[in-house]
């Protein structure tokens, strides 16, 4: 489907942002449309990320650059990535991670930009990825210890990975700076044919306080319209 179209369906359903739109082009779209940008990619390489050390130099030029779209175009966060492990200890990985996100953060900060490290499962989606639970994202926060620099918490990864989202969204939740969805199994939509139950779970994130965004990030099994309109109902359903 058509990006234009994407959007412009999101709008009409009454949707208020929308999430990593790759072709700057279609900025000004997004803003004639009424729409945010709640994120994007602080960097490209999600395999080869901040926990090597020789990736940093990389990763921060690039972040730079967008860095300066999203101060440009009043994007609240940019997604960050741990990389794969690739045999390094957690003591090691989390080191050189809080070391590259406390110099992005620091940059953020400045330009009033959020940094997301975002959580991925290593089960299936994402072999070997080494931020894929959320004790380890919370250790390499706890290192930072920067106001702007959070974990982005994925709700269908961490199922994969861990389970007990309401629990932990309750207990860990000032750690986390924004949220994706999708169903699971099959990353699909957030229907009742799959085991997430999003609207005790939305309720959930609405009361610890969080005035941010929820972003859905799955692969819609028919029309995408359809398939948005009817995640867009069960949140503003779930939460009156």
């Amino acid at each position: 489907m058509a990006a234009e179209d994407i959007l412009r369906g999101a709008a009409k359903i009454g949707y208020h942002a929308v999430e990593i739109v790759d072709d700057e082009a279609l900025f000004p779209l997004v803003q004639q449309l009424g729409l945010e940008l709640s994120g994007h990619r602080a960097f490209s390489t999600l395999e080869q990320g901040l926990n090597r050390k020789e990736n940093h130099a990389r990763i921060l030029q690039e972040f730079e650059s967008n860095l300066r779209l999203a101060s440009d175009w009043n994007i609240a966060g940019l997604i960050a990535f741990s990389g794969n492990r690739g045999g390094l200890s957690d003591e090691e990985g989390v080191e050189a991670i809080a070391e590259g996100l406390s110099k992005m953060g620091a940059l953020a900060q400045d330009a009033g930009v959020s940094v997301w490290l975002e959580l991925l499962n290593s089960k299936r989606d994402h072999p070997d990825f080494q931020n894929d639970r959320t004790s380890f994202g919370v250790k390499v926060m706890d290192a930072v210890n920067l106001p702007n620099v959070k974990l982005l918490y994925d709700i269908y990864h961490m199922q994969v990975m861990e389970g007990d989202i309401i629990n932990t969204i309750q207990t860990q939740h000032e750690y986390f700076g924004h949220y994706h969805t999708a169903g699971n199994p099959g990353r699909q939509n957030l229907d009742f044919e799959q085991e997430i139950n999003y609207p005790p779970l939305f309720r959930a994130i609405r009361d610890t306080g969080y005035k941010g965004y929820i972003a859905h990030e799955f692969l819609p099994k028919g029309d995408p319209i359809a398939a948005l309109k009817q995640a867009f109902d069960l949140c503003k359903t779930a939460l009156g």
